[in-house]
């Protein structure tokens, strides 16, 4: 395994240490455009040729952008996701049973594999609201230490444990939080948990979004260090190696660069800050007028362009291979996965996987290919949601991995650093 594959590697397991939420994803992923000018939707943009900028809506997407010196000809997308399954705690969570123990009410976010967010530590991430100055504010809230687990019942007492046990998500799995007879001490407890977090008064708060995380740390791991585990690799894994190989290319002299990552994509996307909002036409359309182009030639730029869309796949499993197709069976460590579906659930056909392919030909990055099994239902993912409101040429690709929405999932070390040459070197190229 290649240094350097191991040091990108390390760097996207601290990028998810550091994220705990949706969030946290975007805050870190802006911490790596240095350099980049802060723009908001809310405030006038002036926008020059050569420059750099990015926009955040609603703390948890975020669009990064690079205007080429040129009058651009084309326009250029890569796109992932800042969100990944899990459970989030709900308004007035806290509840006593048998007048001892504090639990707490979440509900799901996403489709995630209910049984591996058993007897983990777990804590609390996301956001609270505030009033400051006149002005509704967000603070990012990470309670840094294990706060939680959510512990199984004993196979004495559940002999169906093992032989396909359905979980209830308002029963099974309610984390416990402490001890505590009297509801309104626990209420307090929680609340001041939260507010030291955010380094506010508790009175202050009036609004939050807060998740359950899993504690674990992710590590490399197997015979010659060839694996990456951890939480939230599916999309972070994704969103980390778009941004660092957008960061990484040179601007070209005649493409509109911009590198997006969107929320709420594990619960189908349908936000303002989702990939079917449209929060990427209207970055498109403000940097078209800033920069004095008519809207003829934004349509004529997209008609050039292409996207990326990066949202992990399926490897084959070494203990079920009858899950995969039987033609197409991506391996973790052998490349970046085209995602081909013919319903067009994934955006991809004969030119988009034409174009990525030479694409990664010219960054010496090697390349798999996924379909579901014709008799098993797949998912979808941002391509071809993103598409009704910005129409482009879209590929769909991913990284493979395992365990795809368990608390702890594996993927490549080798497969990172495909992925970081190949958006660099799409756009690099002229």
């Amino acid at each position: 395994m290649t240094t350097t594959a191991h040091q990108i590697s390390e760097e996207l397991l601290d990028y998810i240490a550091k994220s705990p939420s949706c969030y946290h994803a975007v805050e870190n992923g802006s911490k790596m455009l240095e350099g980049f000018t802060r723009l908001y939707e809310d405030r006038e943009w002036k926008l020059i040729p050569g420059g750099n900028y990015f926009v955040i809506r609603n703390d948890s997407s975020i669009i990064a952008f690079k205007i080429p010196e040129n009058k651009y000809k084309s326009i250029r997308i890569s796109a992932a996701h800042s969100d990944f399954p899990g459970f989030k705690v709900k308004t007035n969570p806290v509840m006593i049973v048998e007048k001892h123990y504090v639990k707490l009410n979440t509900e799901k976010y996403g489709g995630m594999i209910m049984s591996t967010w058993l007897d983990r530590p777990l804590s609390l991430a996301g956001r609270v609201v505030i009033k400051e100055d006149g002005n509704i504010v967000s603070k990012l809230i990470n309670v840094d230490r294990d706060l939680l687990l959510i512990p199984s019942v004993a196979i004495h007492m559940n002999r169906d444990a093992n032989d396909g046990f359905k979980y209830d998500a308002q029963v099974d799995t309610l984390p416990l939080f402490g001890e505590e007879a009297d509801e309104e001490k626990a209420k307090e407890k929680f609340e001041n948990i939260i507010a030291s977090a955010a380094g506010v008064a508790k009175e202050d708060i009036i609004g939050s979004d807060i998740f359950l995380y899993m504690r674990d740390k992710g590590k490399i791991w197997g015979a010659d260090n060839e694996y990456i585990s951890s939480r939230a690799l599916d999309d972070l894994q994704c969103a980390y190696g778009t941004i660092k190989g957008f960061i990484l290319a040179d601007t070209p002299q005649s493409a509109l660069s911009l590198c997006c990552i969107f929320d709420n994509e594990e619960v189908g996307s349908l936000t303002g800050q989702g990939a079917d909002s449209t929060f990427l036409a209207d970055t498109l359309h403000r940097i078209n007028e800033s920069l004095g182009y008519s809207h003829s030639h934004l349509l004529q730029g997209l008609s050039a362009g292409y996207m990326i869309s990066a949202d992990n796949a399926h490897a084959v499993h070494p203990n079920h291979t009858e899950y995969a197709d039987p033609t197409n069976r991506p391996l973790i460590n052998k490349g970046i996965v085209i995602k081909f579906n013919a319903a067009q659930k994934y955006t991809t056909d004969g030119v988009s996987e034409a174009m990525f392919r030479d694409v990664c030909r010219r960054a010496y990055v090697p390349v798999q290919t996924y379909t579901n099994k014709s008799n098993m239902p797949g998912g979808s993912t941002l391509g071809n949601i993103s598409n009704r409101h910005v129409s482009i040429r879209t590929v769909d690709i991913g990284l493979p991995q395992l365990a795809m929405h368990s608390a702890y999932e594996t993927a490549g070390v080798k497969d990172t650093e495909y992925l970081v040459k190949a958006i660099r070197e799409f756009f690099s190229g002229e």
